[in-house]
């Protein structure tokens, strides 16, 4: 069998994201979806951003489960931006666009 690259290749999934998918490795393709998911079935995404309706964008709400592997979270991209939700609290919100950062900040 051919050897999976890139984003079909598992990877390991450091504790808090393993025990929300109940699985050690995973594609991160596969933990995205997941992700989104649970989300969608949890009805965690908001048109607000905290409460405030700024932009239409897609928001995500932060519940009890979520707000470990979120809280975990704090990257700098190849840009430079920082995305740090180590403060994040129950109840308050992310952007989509912060997903893929949470997703590499879970993984080894």
């Amino acid at each position: 069998m051919a050897q999976e690259k890139g984003l079909d290749k598992p990877v390991k999934l450091k504790t808090d994201l393993a025990n929300f998918l109940g699985a050690s490795s995973l594609p991160r393709t596969e933990i995205t979806k997941k992700l989104w998911d649970y989300i969608k079935a949890n009805g965690l995404q908001a048109k607000t951003q905290n409460g405030k309706p700024e932009n239409a964008g897609k928001f995500i709400v932060a519940d009890a489960k979520l707000i470990k592997i979120f809280n975990n979270t704090k990257v700098t991209s190849k840009t430079g931006k920082v995305t740090d939700l180590t403060n994040l609290k129950e109840g308050e919100t992310i952007d989509m666009m912060q997903m893929a950062s949470v997703v590499s900040a879970n993984i080894e």
